[in-house]
């Protein structure tokens, strides 16, 4: 009995429990992220002029120092960027073409027929609980699901709770706390979906693993004892 009532249940360690209740695929909304205050922004200027290219190129070595990693321009917490010859630009609320587009036109007026790339840097999610590795992971797509950002801590261990994921997301001046359910297939249809960088995902126990923990204490209890009075038995010994 104790080790059945410990037992988790298949349908709580399983994903999409509902997946035969679809009856149309769900919309994916896959949206660009825009950038924000404290963000690293790798931008790149590929020009005709060898000159040109020269600068820039050895503007960017400098900032890369001797590591191969490439360190970013820092947005600061009004959205500006930095940015050699021109200054300060804004690019907060920007996607990385929107803020390539513009970073461009300000450039126009020193440095002509310039083609400019930006690109995030330095992206990782933080992952906690139930998972076999918890850590810091760092990752270079632009786009990163629930899925995928427990993919790098190894998954779920087998007491990790799928219906209690646990998302906290700095937005703007917030902190939100989301809860997503993994074994419900219309995840992909939630904003959050999506990992954005430095998002923290906890994943908390199932209650099982209390109760299994305390029907292990017990199960040691009673096996002791059964075992105690089974050697006073053998060794004819009276109570």
């Amino acid at each position: 009995m104790i080790f059945t009532i410990s037992c988790v249940p298949t349908k709580q360690l399983s994903y999409f429990n509902d997946l035969d209740e679809l009856n149309e695929p769900g919309v994916n909304p896959r949206t660009q992220k825009l950038i924000m205050p404290f963000d690293k922004l790798y931008i790149k200027v590929i020009s005709i002029d060898p000159q040109t290219s020269q600068i820039f190129n050895a503007t960017e070595e400098m900032r890369s120092g001797v590591n191969n990693g490439i360190i970013g321009y820092l947005i600061d917490e009004k959205g500006n960027v930095d940015f050699p010859f021109v200054g300060n630009i804004n690019v907060a609320s920007l996607t990385t073409a929107q803020a390539a587009e513009k970073i461009q036109k300000a450039l126009s007026d020193y440095v002509p027929n310039t083609s400019v790339t930006v690109k995030y840097v330095d992206n990782q999610v933080t992952v906690l609980g139930e998972v076999k590795q918890q850590g810091v992971f760092p990752f270079i797509q632009d786009k990163l699901n629930i899925y995928e950002a427990l993919g790098l801590g190894g998954g779920l261990t087998q007491y990790g709770d799928r219906k209690k994921i646990i998302l906290i997301r700095n937005e703007g001046p917030k902190i939100m706390h989301y809860r997503l359910d993994l074994s419900d297939s219309k995840i992909a249809g939630k904003d959050y979906y999506y990992i954005l960088p430095n998002d923290v995902i906890v994943v908390e126990p199932l209650k099982a693993l209390s109760s299994s923990y305390q029907n292990i204490t017990y199960t040691t209890i009673l096996s002791s004892i059964t075992t105690l009075i089974a050697v006073l038995l053998f060794t004819n010994v009276k109570f």
